[in-house]
């Protein structure tokens, strides 16, 4: 068989593999492709894949996939639709400033703000509404919202808020990141608390308009950067009188900028850079 072609992208250093569903194999199995292709020892290493699929419909544009590394299915992915998107320009099979994504949280909107011949674009996009109830998370609660709800892990206890913004964030808040966050986070993760998993990200107040995050994702372990984390973040920040609605999210891998309008909309500002493209063995994943 053919070998696949992909490409490569980053936001922030949050890397994903970027391809086609026209040019997979009928009978390919996302889960396996992603958790091969996104080995950081024995494939290209990423953070997840981005699979784009050109739609009919008049309400958007492309629809695009995003498998995680371990092989399951994310609701969404900020800066992994920023670099499909990117692809899209990149490739000159895009060229007008707008587009509309479908994803599996909805449509999303973007808006080319910055672009260059070496494979950097900046993007605006529209994420949607987040959701706070406990049962969109879900958080295993029986309340209506999750702001400071205790969590026991390890001994410890942690306060974590929690919002839906296309994936479940569960913030929990801190003076300093001297906390094994890692290993806090892999637990919680994956705790019972947390019946469908959930992004564990750790919030540091600067001031009312910044913020810095560490990242323990969903099905990819700890990332430099993520869109849906840092709007998370940014939003529950405001939303328990933290900071202000316009936030700078610094991550270990650059500032994300997020403005949570009047309107409720989650507007999200980030880069998407090209790493590479290559080819990879069809077989591999079959």
């Amino acid at each position: 068989m053919s070998p696949l072609k992909f490409t490569k992208f980053h936001g922030f250093g949050n890397d994903y593999i970027v391809l086609e569903k026209n040019d997979l194999p009928v009978s390919t199995d996302l889960s396996a492709l992603a958790m091969h292709i996104c080995d950081r020892y024995k494939g290209a290493g990423s953070d997840g894949i981005a699979v784009l699929e050109r739609l009919a419909a008049d309400d958007a544009d492309f629809f695009c996939e995003i498998i995680n590394p371990d092989g399951s299915v994310a609701g969404f992915s900020g800066n992994g639709t920023r670099c499909a998107v990117a692809y899209l320009h990149f490739n000159n099979i895009w060229d007008e400033p707008g587009l509309r994504l479908k994803t599996r949280s909805g449509i999303k909107n973007y808006h080319l703000i910055e672009a260059t011949t070496a494979g950097h674009f900046r993007f605006e996009a529209e994420i949607g509404v987040p959701a706070f109830a406990a049962s969109d998370i879900p958080f295993a609660s029986g309340g209506l919202q999750v702001i400071d709800s205790e969590v026991r892990f390890g001994g410890d206890t942690f306060l974590v808020s929690c919002v839906n913004v296309g994936n479940p964030v569960a913030c929990i808040f801190v003076d300093d990141f001297d906390l094994d966050w890692r290993k806090a986070g892999r637990g919680l993760e994956v705790h019972e608390m947390f019946p469908e998993r959930a992004n564990i990200v750790f919030v540091r107040v600067i001031d009312a308009e910044n913020i810095e995050i560490r990242i323990w994702e969903r099905g990819a372990g700890e990332t430099s950067a993520s869109g849906t984390c840092s709007s998370g973040a940014a939003v529950l920040s405001a939303f328990t009188g933290r900071t202000g609605r316009r936030v700078n999210v610094l991550s270990e891998g650059g500032v994300t900028s997020v403005d949570w309008r009047d309107d409720g909309e989650i507007l999200l500002t980030g880069d998407a850079d090209l790493v590479y493209r290559g080819e990879w063995p069809t077989e591999i994943s079959s």
